[in-house]
């Protein structure tokens, strides 16, 4: 069986130079190899090997540009909070699944509480906006509510 997300087992091997490596791409993914060896102090080759093994491990998962969504036509941001109908593995899964799918769904968060789902939502409009949350979740028998907060601003965090 797969490791749970969130799960710290997997990582439970890393060193501290694994570790400072994946500090360092954190706060700038894009660090040349050169550059990352020499603040974690280790050789370029044996820094390189090891943020291979780190991309392997799902230590690190990817890397991004952090965009503005108003340059790529999608200035509108949302967390949409859902309440599932029912609860049974299978119909969770298939629900995160299918909505980390949907167009302009930044991300899919699994939370505790009264609500099953939040999901960041980007779109172009308040219409798009509105057609996303009728057309895509209100229509989803799985979905039993939803609720759509309006993001006025997003600072991202230092952690």
């Amino acid at each position: 069986m797969p490791a749970a997300p969130n799960d710290l087992r997997p990582f439970a091997a890393l060193d501290d130079v694994d570790r400072a490596i994946l500090t360092e791409l954190a706060a700038d993914g894009r660090l040349p190899n050169n550059a990352l060896a020499q603040r974690v102090g280790v050789a370029p080759s044996t820094c390189l090997a090891r943020t291979r093994a780190l991309r392997e491990a799902g230590a690190i998962r990817g890397f991004h540009a952090d965009v503005d969504p108003a340059a790529v036509g999608l200035p509108l941001q949302a967390l949409v909070s859902v309440r599932l109908t029912a609860h049974e593995r299978a119909a969770v899964d298939a629900f995160r699944a299918r909505s980390a799918r949907l167009p302009g769904v930044v991300s899919v968060f699994h939370v505790a509480g009264a609500e099953d789902y939040v999901l960041h939502v980007r779109a172009a409009s308040g219409d798009a906006l509105r057609d996303f949350v009728l057309d895509h979740l209100a229509v989803d028998p799985a979905v039993q509510h939803t609720q759509t907060s309006l993001i006025f601003e997003q600072v991202r965090g230092a952690g």
